[in-house]
């Protein structure tokens, strides 16, 4: 441009965005958490059945949200310049950058097992979001993770730290169960969202029900997100992470049946033991939480 040519503005200012940087039309956020194996990667292998959904295992936007969270704390010395509206802004980002190869998706599933602990920050991030959370008897999460154990005796899963947490049954069972660990973190956040604020948010989905009436499960979970209904195809599921599993020094973590059914098996753990971890399943009894469930009474042997 030049004072002596002004009309060379004009193809600047006709300039449009090319297609592929164009900033989409946001989709709609919902998550999946709860328990591990207790059916929310066969739960995200039927969602994505649905084209119009985006669903997986664990993803790794999760880690990323705690660690930005992190990094924009009070004990980083730059926090001082960043406000909330900054904060929400950049957490907000994470979910579009990680997601931009899916704009031909209406429905963003993201699972992780920290969103029952994140509900606070999800709600002002996404607050028509709804947090679907798997939950199984603490006991039959228990067998199942030890019976893949078992089943890879050559394997050392990173699931436990030293000799001594892979030395027993009883030994194993206690690592996976503290706070901060693979079951035990997930219990606790599951149950600080089921007594929280944004309790009506979540929907408890039953393991066994699940496996055993997959489709009126599947109806009652659109109808809860407020989404219409889908015909999944319960016959032919397709999943399998092996390199995730394989990294975790577990494999078959993820696989899932190409066929939704119930599996009848007797537990591998002491009848003590499987009595205590039994107990630990506080959703049967809700009480005054306002969350939602959709929940069996199992039998004492019908298990997958």
């Amino acid at each position: 441009w030049s004072p002596g040519n002004p009309n060379l503005i004009a193809p600047i200012m006709a300039a449009r965005v090319p297609e592929s940087r164009q900033i989409p039309a946001m989709s709609q956020y919902h998550f999946i958490s709860g328990l591990p194996r207790s059916g929310s990667t066969l739960l995200a292998a039927l969602l994505r059945q649905n084209p119009a959904v985006s669903a997986g295992i664990s993803s790794p936007v999760g880690q990323l949200f705690h660690a930005t969270r992190n990094a924009m704390g009070a004990w980083a010395e730059t926090s001082v310049l960043m406000t909330d509206a900054h904060r929400e802004r950049i957490l907000r980002g994470l979910f579009e950058a990680y997601y931009q190869d899916q704009q031909d998706k209406r429905l963003i599933i993201d699972t992780n097992r920290s969103w029952c602990a994140r509900l606070p920050a999800l709600k002002r991030l996404f607050p028509d979001s709804k947090v679907i959370c798997c939950v199984r008897s603490v006991a039959w999460v228990m067998d199942s993770i030890e019976r893949l154990t078992r089943e890879h005796a050559f394997h050392e899963s990173r699931l436990f730290n030293n000799d001594s947490e892979r030395a027993t049954v009883f030994t194993r069972v206690d690592a996976l169960a503290q706070n901060d660990r693979f079951v035990g973190f997930a219990w606790s956040a599951l149950k600080e969202a089921v007594y929280g604020e944004h309790a009506d948010s979540l929907l408890l989905v039953d393991f066994d029900l699940l496996t055993a009436s997959p489709a009126k499960v599947l109806d009652l979970i659109y109808d809860f997100i407020g989404e219409p209904r889908f015909e999944h195809d319960l016959e032919n599921i397709e999943f399998d992470a092996p390199e995730f599993d394989q990294a975790l020094g577990l494999p078959g973590l993820h696989h899932v049946r190409p066929r939704v059914a119930p599996v009848q098996r007797t537990s591998i753990l002491p009848p003590d033991l499987f009595a205590r971890l039994d107990a630990m399943s506080f959703w049967r009894d809700l009480g005054d939480s306002r969350a939602h469930v959709i929940a069996a009474n199992p039998g004492p042997s019908s298990r997958s």
